[in-house]
């Protein structure tokens, strides 16, 4: 049996309220003995959506990295082994086919490629 919709507009305005209501709640100064102010603070309620964000940010950074050198090493490996030799270059997979083109590396890194060993990798700028 479904809920009316007065309920069901109910139900959806009450969960924002509620979140609100208990970072409102943990807003209050507390004191802790041993801890610095800038562990108090990134640590707050009032931060944890920015914290949450910037996590997520990391994450989806290091997700992409891992992907896009994943992709990169397979199409090196697929070169040596029908060329018998490592690509002299990214750009070399491209030209032949074995990538669509060199994916784009995370803001502030970028892609490394050492030939002698074949292997690609997402390094910081």
């Amino acid at each position: 049996m479904g809920l009316s919709p007065s309920l069901a507009r109910m139900n959806t305005c009450l969960l924002p309220c509620l979140l609100a209501g208990a970072m409102l709640v943990g807003c209050g100064e507390r004191q802790n003995s041993g801890a610095s102010a800038e562990t108090n603070e990134a640590s707050s309620p009032l931060t944890a959506p920015v914290d949450y964000l910037g996590a997520v940010g990391k994450g989806q950074q290091t997700a992409i990295k891992t992907i896009d050198t994943a992709a990169i090493n397979q199409a090196i490996q697929l070169f040596q082994a029908e060329h018998g030799r490592n690509p002299t270059s990214l750009d070399e997979l491209v030209k032949t086919k074995f990538l669509a083109r060199i994916p784009d590396a995370p803001h502030g890194m970028k892609i490394v490629y050492d030939a002698n060993a074949g292997h690609a990798k997402v390094v910081r700028q």
